[in-house]
């Protein structure tokens, strides 16, 4: 069988351990070249300037040939030597990259080296920016590239074996309603296999974010990621369950039975090499299934008839219990 290709957000390192990444795309390096440009002509100007004066100075007279030589010279030094320097030093970043947040890696997640810098800025020089060869193709030649690559790779990139991605952490999750109380026990006979990473995904996303929406998007949306839920998901919810209720009460189930499962495999493990599981501070305290308060009636999780409108429930403080609707 053929190994498949990874996602284009995922690396797999020299102990092949599988990394999530954000590869960076053409905008985001274009906009950090344009700020390296802006670095590269202040050096230029202040190297052109203290040169200036020091051949004032020592009253030496040069030619046309050695000035056109040593302008060759500095540019050279400028394009290839700028990146080539800050990439080897600053772990994969120029002022630029910096600036915006991103990072030259390897393409298994490591750091660059001198001769990674060195490839991909050469390359770039020649085929790429400023294209010294057939600048105007080259120009479109390594915008398709970026474009058409599924990582945003450039020529330099492809040579090199690099990559640029993000290093910023994307925004953190808003508050996530838990498990309500009263479905504490319906939840607990859910039937959660059907109930793909994807969709799950979605439904946390949307209780994180909800209070950013307006309505009737959002209501219109929770309805949309219920119908999918009931759809996988037995038995359903009692009729009169709120909306943010009965998704909020899958995601904290599933959470729930996803600690049970890690914890189990962390005692086998533990038990089978105990040096391979660090020894907690404290007696971890037992996960119990949460008791039903209440015997819970069948339903249809949403219905127009019975269901009542996908109110938001307000917080006092991060994480504290969500009101009933």
């Amino acid at each position: 069988m053929s190994a498949q290709p990874l996602p284009s957000d995922r690396v797999v390192t020299g102990e092949a351990v599988e990394l999530e990444v954000r590869a960076a795309r053409a905008g985001s390096r274009v906009t950090a070249l344009l700020l390296d440009l802006i670095v590269i002509v202040v050096i230029a100007l202040v190297v052109f300037a203290i040169a200036s004066i020091i051949v004032s100075t020592v009253s030496v007279h040069f030619d046309d040939a050695t000035w056109q030589g040593i302008t060759v010279v500095m540019t050279v030094l400028l394009l290839v030597g700028y990146p080539v320097s800050c990439e080897t030093l600053f772990r994969g970043r120029t002022l630029g990259k910096a600036a915006l947040g991103l990072r030259v890696v390897r393409d298994d997640g490591g750091p660059v080296r001198l001769r990674h810098a060195l490839t991909r800025s050469l390359v770039g020089v020649a085929t790429e920016w400023p294209g010294v060869l057939l600048p105007p193709v080259t120009w479109i030649a390594a915008l398709a590239t970026m474009l058409g690559n599924p990582r945003g790779k450039r020529l330099g990139d492809l040579v090199a074996g690099t990559m640029v991605i993000h290093e910023r952490t994307p925004a953190s999750w808003g508050w996530v309603p838990g498990m309500p109380p009263r479905l504490a026990g319906w939840a607990v006979t859910l039937d959660l296999t059907g109930v793909s990473d994807d969709l799950a995904l979605a439904v946390r996303h949307f209780l994180a974010r909800g209070r950013d929406l307006r309505e009737p998007a959002r209501s219109n949306l929770g309805r949309a990621l219920a119908a999918e839920l009931a759809a996988v998901t037995t038995p359903p919810a009692p009729p009169d369950v709120p909306g943010w209720a009965y998704l909020a009460a899958v995601v904290a189930e599933r959470h729930r039975r996803a600690r049970v499962r890690l914890a189990r495999a962390r005692a086998v493990s533990a038990a089978i090499w105990p040096e391979l599981v660090a020894k907690p501070a404290a007696e971890p305290t037992r996960i119990e299934p949460a008791s039903a308060p209440v015997l819970v009636r069948p339903g249809a999780p949403y219905s127009e008839e019975v269901t009542p409108p996908l109110a938001w429930p307000i917080t006092g403080t991060r994480g504290g219990p969500a009101p009933s609707a």
